[in-house]
């Protein structure tokens, strides 16, 4: 069932989606495209390890942490307009970083670059929810954009190699400028101008300190986890400080008129279920890159470029099944006929990961692992971001978009921590009952790890089935038929 007939959508929205997706595309690709030109970058600007990992914190810190105030920024100020600014400031973040002389000149732009991502990415989910409102077309968008997000690691990873090797770590960042104009001028013609009478929240500006703060706090302390441990201060105080945070800003959320993350936003099963199942998987997903990324290197002895190229094959696994697959799926079956045997696929692609040996051969278990893992987190994914929105007010698609990149965002970072501690305990405990098999102790980590990340899939396939009751062929989403009014105004109700 259509929830809104074709013939009244904006006509110009395919190509719109193509600029609008050419900016995700800046974003995602911008992580593993830093991860891989790191050892060069640090060879350049010659700074310490530790200052190496502030390069990576810094924009997951500004990024994870502004993603809420992004969101509702884009519903205060329009979607268009948040996408134009966040693509023009990401842009020029990027270029100052490739600019960059000195360490702090290149952390300082990293930082810039989550400050507009933060309001880049949200706007992005925001413009496809409210131009694609028919259920067969939105299924498409949306696989789309599922596929950037499944494989647009793999490519940057690939890209950032490429770049690296042909030319140097600068251009890891100065391709942003490209991409930035392309995506900006297109999206400036063919985006659709916002409605001037729709409803507009007002700033809650404590929520915006409280929201920030604590996810900041949290973010910070599962970073610092991935190499101070899980016990140290530096972990324990960043996190405790950010929960206090984040649950005094849930309780201030249902007393405020107009808050920052309106409780009915989280309060629907299909978006509530969508979030965690994201969060969930992406944790999975990162487990995958993450020690892939160093077997391929340090124990297969692939060349940067080499390992870009030997993640491809996801990246086309999943574009296959996000825009082949899940749209052919979505518009047909419940949501959750779709997502948990999706997730469950995934799962069982990196169990066939964890039979990785010091003597394995790529092509008989990588690949086929990589393969399998693709196909079902394109499929997977798909209808599960288009959930991440569905139903919600037109005053609040920038905030559910939002959680939908937060949910990924603490997904990877409790991933990174959670994953790289089980994987450097098992190498130590491996190494002690067996001294002298350092490579042999050290794929025996990566493939614990990797029995963890299968396992967490699995409970995004549970968590999907158990919570998520969307049919596309039931009536539309109540919320999708009401009239709107304003937060604050007289008679409204969280």
């Amino acid at each position: 069932m259509s929830s809104s007939p074709p013939s009244t959508a904006d006509p110009g929205r395919w190509k719109a989606l193509i600029f609008i997706c050419l900016a995700q595309l800046m974003v995602v690709l911008d992580v593993t495209v830093m991860n891989i030109a790191l050892p060069s970058v640090q060879h350049d600007l010659h700074f310490t390890d530790g200052a190496r990992q502030w390069v990576i914190t810094a924009y997951s810190l500004a990024f994870g942490g502004l993603l809420l105030l992004g969101g509702r920024l884009a519903d205060l100020w329009g979607h268009k307009r948040a996408l134009l600014t966040g693509i023009i400031g990401f842009a020029a973040a990027s270029a100052l970083g490739g600019a960059a002389l000195n360490t702090g000149m290149l952390i300082g732009a990293r930082a810039l670059q989550g400050i507009f991502g933060a309001m880049l990415v949200p706007a992005v989910l925001s413009l496809m929810s409210v131009m694609f409102t028919d259920t067969t077309e939105r299924a498409k968008a949306f696989g789309v954009f599922g596929a950037l997000s499944g494989g647009g690691a793999a490519i940057g990873l690939m890209l950032g190699g490429v770049l690296t090797q042909a030319l140097n770590w600068r251009w890891t960042l100065l391709i942003n400028l490209f991409f930035g104009a392309v995506a900006a001028a297109g999206a400036l013609r063919t985006v659709p101008a916002p409605d001037p009478d729709r409803a507009r929240p007002r700033l809650d500006v404590p929520g915006v300190l409280l929201a920030s703060s604590g996810l900041i706090g949290f973010v910070y302390g599962l970073s610092h986890a991935s190499f101070g441990g899980w016990t140290s201060a530096g972990t324990l105080a960043p996190v405790g400080a950010g929960v206090v945070l984040l649950a005094v800003f849930a309780v201030l959320q249902r007393r405020v008129a107009s808050p920052l993350l309106p409780l009915r936003v989280l309060a629907d099963r299909n978006r509530g279920g969508a979030y965690l199942a994201v969060g969930l998987a992406v944790i999975g997903n990162f487990g995958m890159y993450l020690f892939l990324t160093y077997y391929l290197q340090t124990v297969l002895g692939l060349s940067p470029v080499q390992t870009g190229a030997g993640f491809l094959p996801i990246a086309a696994a999943s574009v296959i099944a996000s825009t082949q697959i899940g749209p052919r799926l979505a518009p047909r079956l419940p949501a959750r006929a779709v997502m948990g045997p999706g997730f469950l696929i995934a799962a069982a692609g990196l169990l066939l990961l964890t039979r990785i040996t010091p003597d394995s051969s790529y092509w008989t278990v990588v690949l086929p692992g990589m393969l399998v893992t693709g196909l079902g987190l394109g499929t997977a994914l798909m209808p599960a971001f288009s959930l991440g929105t569905l139903g919600a007010r037109p005053e609040d698609v920038g905030i559910a978009s939002a959680m939908v990149n937060t949910s990924q965002q603490i997904g990877g970072a409790i991933g990174t921590a959670l994953l790289n501690t089980l994987a450097a305990t098992s190498t130590t405990t491996y190494l002690t009952a067996h001294p002298g098999q350092a490579t042999k102790a050290l794929v025996h980590g990566y493939s614990t790890a990797l029995w963890w990340a299968a396992g967490i899939l699995t409970l995004a396939a549970l968590a999907a089935t158990l919570l998520i009751n969307h049919n596309p062929l039931a009536r539309p989403h109540p919320d999708t038929r009401k009239p709107r009014r304003p937060d604050h105004a007289p008679a409204a109700h969280n």
